[in-house]
């Protein structure tokens, strides 16, 4: 029981033998050196190669090292227990043992080349693989060896059962026939899904590569907002120092001024206390004669009292219409720098389209306004001329159409309970009232819908998108459509902006923005 465990031990996951030449992964677990390049190579068009035991990834590669260790206990476990003796199969005719090369399924016996090449080579003589096993090849009734096929019961059958009418009427071949064929129709099989196998690497390999060049697309874009956002920042920082420099020199200026006026006015002031003083002596003298004798100060009566908004104006103050002005003047020039920025073409910016409405396209119960950017429903029937463009349902289209390149509008939908709004191909069919002339419903058209709940739509199947929120109702929808790239893209304008969905698909003709309009409800498209 122990040297069973043990040999458990010693077997390879993959071809569950004993371990030959084992090697190990990083992540520890062990195969044989054989089996494990086997399972490496049809993992190299995956762009990952994974253990097949614990499924851990490695993007390169995987070295494989040597378990010495292990190969030792291996030989060492093989030398003390020795398996069984390969069985061979040795020619009937031969005295001494020959292996043989063929077995006659009719003979009953074994050949070895030389006594092949005397056998009979009748077709009833069906040669194969060396083998000592024949029941499962013989008839379980007549114990006759099968030669035949029936093809409608999917049953072998020996000549008795075919001669005794088991199978009458039905399509009965040669075994050996029924078998080539099979190996032809297997081989058709195999050509086909190693086709499938190779436009699936393809496939895979497409994917690898648009995900490699999405993610350096998205390296450099990543790049580029970051050398944008780092210059707008250093050139507010400029503006910033600059706008602040000024205010410190203004006020720097006005301190100075006003300490020069403070160091007057205190020098005033001290020449003033100074003449109280000599004055107050004066009063104080009690002869008459002595007082008259004395001159007065001759700027005593003249000297003028203090103007506290004459100083001021001499102090000065900030000028905020100075500091209103220079950071006019330098966000002007910051906004002159974006302008340049976009001329560049460092990020392409994608201008809002000017969708109108046709008329002609507008349902007989939708009204279109003047300037053609509105569309309301109304119960009275307008009497427009039936044409071929004229939907017969509550829908409208725009009167350009797209066939290349990438556009951008948006929708109010504040006024209406239920929409939908979207594209439509030109050959999109708009006489049929039934649910498949509703955009969304055909393969002509993609839209956004919102009537029990919000959802995309196309060719009639639904990708839903969540519960109508009642805080924060779907208001204003944006839709951005790249042709080439066969990407629509639908958006709810709030803050911040919310991605709702986006189709992916080829398209083959012209597009239309698209409307429907729901009863009592309106739409607008914004400039």
């Amino acid at each position: 029981m122990a040297s069973a465990d043990l040999g458990a031990e010693l077997s390879c996951s993959i071809c569950l033998s004993t371990y030959t030449d084992p090697v190990s992964l990083r992540c520890g677990h062990i195969f044989c050196r054989d089996c494990i390049v086997r399972v490496l190579d049809t993992q190299v068009g995956a762009g990952v190669y994974s253990c097949p035991e614990c499924r851990a990834e490695y993007q390169e590669r995987p070295a494989l090292e040597k378990n010495r260790k292990l190969s030792n206990i291996v030989e060492r476990f093989l030398c003390s227990h020795p398996g069984p003796e390969e069985t061979q199969i040795f020619c009937t005719y031969c005295d001494s043992p020959v292996p043989a090369t063929k077995t006659c399924l009719h003979c009953d016996a074994s050949f070895c080349d030389k006594h092949l090449s005397k056998h009979s080579k009748s077709a009833e003589h069906v040669l194969t693989e060396p083998t000592v096993s024949f029941e499962n090849r013989k008839c379980s009734v007549h114990k006759e060896m099968v030669k035949y096929y029936c093809l409608e019961d999917s049953a072998a059958m020996c000549t008795i059962c075919w001669m005794a009418g088991d199978h009458q009427g039905h399509h009965v071949e040669l075994l050996n026939v029924v078998f080539e064929k099979k190996k032809e129709t297997l081989r058709s099989i195999t050509e086909t899904l190693k086709s499938e196998r190779e436009e699936t690497e393809r496939r895979v390999q497409r994917l690898q590569d648009h995900r490699r060049e999405e993610k350096e697309k998205a390296a450099g874009v990543t790049e580029r907002v970051t050398d944008l956002f780092r210059d707008i920042r250093e050139k507010l920082d400029t503006l910033e120092r600059g706008v602040l420099g000024e205010i410190s020199r203004q006020e720097e200026q006005m301190s100075l001024s006003v300490s020069d006026l403070i160091t007057q006015l205190e020098t005033q002031k001290d020449e003033l206390s100074r003449k109280i003083s000599s004055i107050e002596e004066m009063c104080n003298i009690t002869d008459p004669l002595t007082v008259l004798k004395q001159e007065p100060e001759s700027d005593v009566i003249s000297h003028k009292s203090c103007d506290v908004t004459s100083d001021v104006r001499v102090a000065g103050c900030v000028d905020e219409g100075i500091i209103s002005q220079m950071l006019h003047t330098g966000l002007l020039h910051f906004a002159n720098i974006l302008m340049d920025l976009q001329t560049k073409r460092q990020f392409s910016v994608v201008e809002k389209s000017d969708i109108l409405l046709d008329i002609k396209t507008a349902c007989n119960n939708i009204i279109i306004s003047l300037d053609r950017r509105s569309a309301s429903y109304n119960e009275v029937y307008q009497q427009r001329p039936a044409t071929p463009e004229r939907f017969f349902v509550q829908q409208v289209l725009s009167s350009c159409s797209f066939s290349s390149g990438r556009h951008y509008w948006e929708v109010d939908v504040s006024a209406a309970d239920k929409w939908l709004i979207g594209v439509a191909g030109h050959s999109m069919d708009r006489k049929i009232k039934s649910k498949e002339s509703f955009i969304g419903c055909n393969d002509k058209s993609w839209s956004l819908c919102c009537i029990d709940n919000l959802a995309a739509r196309h060719n009639n199947v639904h990708y839903k998108i969540g519960e109508l929120d009642p805080v924060s109702p779907v208001q204003t929808v944006g839709v951005y459509l790249d042709y080439e790239a066969g990407r629509l893209s639908f958006y709810q304008l709030c803050d911040p902006i919310r991605h709702l969905h986006t189709f992916s698909a080829t398209f083959t003709e012209p597009l239309y923005a698209a409307f429907y309009v729901h009863n009592k409800c309106c739409i607008k498209i914004i400039k």
